[in-house]
């Protein structure tokens, strides 16, 4: 019934400390004889003890199987958690950090290379972690990098696979996957789901940057029909936050839609890191661990301080033909109705298109690519409609 890779009687360290005990095989077969439930819900209700492969990579344990219950207090841990396998039938390994404090409190979730070309989501968690000390925290901070591994490997948003003529899927789209789904990278979100978040998470951050070719101020989307969540995206020192419902399939909202508060943080520009915005993006971060008791310290910055723009809906402006941009705003900039915002030409250097915003916002994304084919975003104006938000 338990196949993922290892025996549960196998003897580490986290799983005999503190001393626990798993009668699965007694319950599984009490609740089964007693008819009326399944394996699958056996396992969704049950908890699993943290699971070692007895695979090590570069000196890492790997993973198959994580409760964070089973971890040495006042201790960071790190592992690698086996994903989904390749063509090859190896696997795609996942970087997990676990800073586990030597008190009860909230266990938060940060996640990073949901996309795989989006870096400063890394250098901020990396920097987060680094300034934790178990010793004197409550709670556990669970920090899981490079999601979709392959695109991550390729420095490209989205995961390549090679079934259906190398296609492209936006991993962000998949969630909460499945492990019997159609295609890798669902199958692959599934195994992330039920193995490494479910059980483990009552808060979720996940880090993000712009895609290649554009830029993003320090944003962050929150959906502020949940009092909690919108508490905790004010707790940011950001550019400009956008009460968003989400979108389906995204890691955000399986978490929201879970039961589980989460919000997405942008953090600038892919490809590089964006110093910068990594200083807000950590800046926050903390605070939300000293919001929850994880920390013990001053509170830093937040929206309050720092004036962040909130809106509620983008104007998206996209090219109606080819050519090279021309942009006459830039980011955070605020336009009015009717504002010139950027003009295209051609090659001969005439003018072949000009764009104009209907909307009073700020500027949120920008196209940084000088060449644009018609149907690119050149950028989006994040406004209020509602003045409720």
């Amino acid at each position: 019934m338990l196949s993922r890779s290892a025996s549960l009687c196998e003897t580490t360290k986290y799983q005999t400390w503190p001393a626990r005990k798993y009668p699965i095989d007694k319950q599984f077969r009490n609740l089964l004889s007693s008819g009326g439930v399944s394996v699958k819900q056996l396992k969704e209700k049950m908890p699993m003890p943290t699971l070692h492969t007895g695979d090590i990579i570069q000196g890492v344990s790997v993973l198959s199987e994580l409760d964070v219950n089973d971890l040495e207090p006042g201790k960071k841990h790190r592992f690698f958690f086996q994903g989904v396998q390749m063509g090859t039938g190896q696997h795609w390994y996942v970087p997990v950090v676990v800073a586990k404090g030597v008190r009860d409190g909230k266990r938060i979730l940060m996640t990073t290379g949901v996309h795989g070309d989006e870096l400063s989501s890394v250098e901020t968690v990396r920097r987060i972690m680094e300034d934790l000390e178990p010793t004197q925290m409550a709670g556990t901070v669970l920090a899981v990098h490079d999601l979709s591994r392959p695109a991550r490997e390729q420095m490209h948003r989205d995961w390549h696979t090679p079934q259906k003529g190398y296609s492209l899927i936006n991993f962000n789209r998949v969630w909460p996957g499945d492990e019997i789904g159609k295609d890798a990278p669902t199958r692959h979100a599934g195994i992330l789901w039920n193995h490494l978040f479910k059980n483990n998470v009552d808060l979720a951050l996940d880090y993000h940057t712009s895609s290649t070719g554009g830029e993003f101020t320090m944003f962050i989307f929150a959906d502020f029909r949940s009092p909690e969540i919108e508490q905790i995206a004010r707790l940011f020192p950001s550019e400009q936050i956008k009460n968003d419902s989400g979108e389906k399939g995204s890691l955000e909202m399986a978490f929201v839609q879970a039961g589980i508060p989460a919000i997405t943080i942008e953090i600038g520009a892919p490809r590089i890191f964006d110093h910068s915005k990594i200083s807000m993006a950590v800046e926050g971060s903390m605070n939300v661990l000293r919001n929850y008791g994880i920390i013990d310290s001053p509170m830093g910055k937040t929206s309050e301080e720092v004036g962040t723009f909130v809106g509620d809906t983008f104007e998206t402006i996209r090219s109606t033909t080819g050519g090279y941009l021309e942009l006459l705003v830039d980011l955070r900039d605020r336009v009015t109705p009717g504002q010139q915002v950027a003009l295209q030409r051609n090659s001969f250097g005439d003018i072949v298109a000009e764009y104009k915003v209907s909307v009073a916002g700020e500027v949120a994304t920008i196209a940084r690519d000088a060449l644009s084919e018609p149907g690119s975003r050149i950028m989006q104006i994040l406004y209020l409609q509602s003045p409720d938000s």
